[in-house]
């Protein structure tokens, strides 16, 4: 097999070199700061949306837009939708401001050139971006400042940590932070040295919730991710997880946390040993993680991101408490139906049996571990669950479990006024067809698996 040569990047060099690239996503938990949504499913007509501004492995002179309303399906928004005027773009970090702007803060220069400047862009609408300013990290002896990411704090500032080192020592970096002093993001305060977390520790990524800082930071040396907690921005840092401790793996590096739908948190990684991007998910507030997969679609070809969230218009609007039937979008006489508890789909038709149209008919009711999503009901009181993956109609327990088994986001599918249903547990895992039957499967970026998850209420059968 003909393998495709990779551009040289920073990170592969100065990983020869005991040295990597900076990154510090942050999110915050400021009302208005979109990114920062509570963890619930979108309400009827809204749809969720995780934006990336990565740059490219063929390309560290431009940036890419890519958007997705599951954080796993990431699709192509707009290509070199953002070019700086002098220089390189690496390593952007994304958020949207009050002033209704989304501002990208990125490194200006490749991994071989001195670097002491960080870029400013900002656009109205994610795609077109408008270069602000270039801005000179004001430390003595500055050899480096790379990946600066935006953390918005809870008291409103909003901040940029940046990984910087001087030329005594060019390939070691330690986090610093800037903190804007006015609204316009035009003025910053002296850089200071985030406590705790140390030298040649790189892409420090630092989320808070409720008066904890939770801060992960890749350790240069061991070349594994870890785990630090604070009660200041500032620090001091306890390093409490170190090693292979979430199963990640090492060489990895560029840490970055967006909050799912279903409560859980997702990190991103880049997995640059090995070329792919990673992400894995915790529902215990960081304590374990998911086994990593590599991102559909993205991975190999995207480069260090961070991810906005929001919650936008023009989602799905499907009436709950009412009956529908379900057709297939791309087999058009194809309709749920359940067979022997299990739901399958055979061609329905008006000449099909008064038995095949009930099985055929299903009741939406609100989602049963959240209202905000979709649950589906039988004419018996049983509710589609997976089970083993296999979709099928069981009754409710009245367990958790079940009610997750049982809950689905509705996400917009392929063909006008279709829908897709997301697993409420497994994220990125939809409702699709196989050979006939139903599963839930993790998807794999392509449009066939986006038109085989896709289906279309209608007037129910029965």
């Amino acid at each position: 097999m003909t393998t495709r040569p990779r551009t040289p990047s920073r990170r592969t060099l100065l990983r020869a070199m005991a040295a990597l690239p900076a990154s510090a996503l942050v999110l915050g938990e400021v009302p208005g700061l979109l990114g920062t949504a509570l963890a619930a499913a979108p309400p009827s007509g809204s749809a969720t949306r995780y934006t990336i501004v990565p740059f490219l492995n063929s390309n560290d002179g431009t940036v890419n837009v890519y958007q997705s309303d599951d954080a796993t399906d990431f699709r192509l928004a707009k290509a070199s939708a953002y070019t700086p005027p002098t220089g390189r773009i690496r390593d952007a970090s994304i958020f949207k401001h009050t002033d209704g702007y989304y501002y990208i803060t990125y490194t200006t220069h490749t991994w071989q050139d001195v670097s002491t400047t960080i870029g400013f862009a900002r656009s109205s609408d994610r795609l077109n971006w408008t270069f602000l300013y270039d801005y000179t990290v004001p430390i003595a002896n500055l050899s480096r400042a790379w990946a600066p990411e935006w953390f918005v704090d809870s008291d409103g500032s909003i901040n940029v940590i940046v990984s910087c080192s001087t030329t005594d020592d060019e390939w070691i970096f330690t986090p610093y932070r800037l903190r804007a002093t006015n609204s316009a993001l035009t003025a910053w305060s002296s850089p200071l040295a985030l406590s705790g977390i140390g030298e040649n520790h790189i892409d420090t990524f630092i989320v808070k919730l409720g008066s904890t800082y939770h801060a992960f930071t890749k350790n240069e040396t061991t070349k594994y991710i870890e785990y630090a907690t604070a009660s200041s921005l500032n620090g001091p840092y306890t390093i409490s997880r170190t090693g292979n401790w979430a199963g990640w793996g090492s060489y990895r590096e560029g840490p970055a946390l967006v909050q799912l739908d279903n409560g859980a948190w997702r990190i991103f990684f880049d997995g640059y040993g090995d070329g792919n991007y990673y992400y894995s998910d915790s529902y215990d507030t960081f304590a374990t993680w998911s086994t990593p997969k590599a991102l559909p679609a993205v991975s190999g070809t995207a480069r260090h991101f961070t991810v906005v969230k929001e919650t936008v218009s023009g989602g799905v609007s499907l009436a709950k408490n009412v009956t529908r039937s379900f057709r297939s979008a791309n087999y058009t006489t194809r309709y749920w139906q359940e067979q022997s508890a299990l739901l399958n789909l055979p061609v329905v038709s008006s000449s099909s049996t008064t038995a095949e149209k009930q099985a055929s008919t299903f009741t939406v009711v609100p989602g049963l571990a959240d209202s905000g999503g979709y649950s589906f009901r039988d004419a018996a009181g049983n509710y589609l669950r997976h089970y083993s993956f296999r979709a099928r109609f069981d009754p409710n327990d009245g367990t958790s479990t079940f009610a997750k088994d049982a809950t689905f986001i509705a996400r917009t599918g392929t063909a006008s006024g279709s829908v897709r249903f997301e697993s409420y547990n497994y994220p990125g895992y939809y409702l699709r067809h196989y050979n006939y039957q139903l599963r839930v499967e993790q998807t794999d970026g392509s449009d066939l698996f986006r038109q085989d998850s896709s289906f279309v209420p209608v007037t129910a059968w029965s």
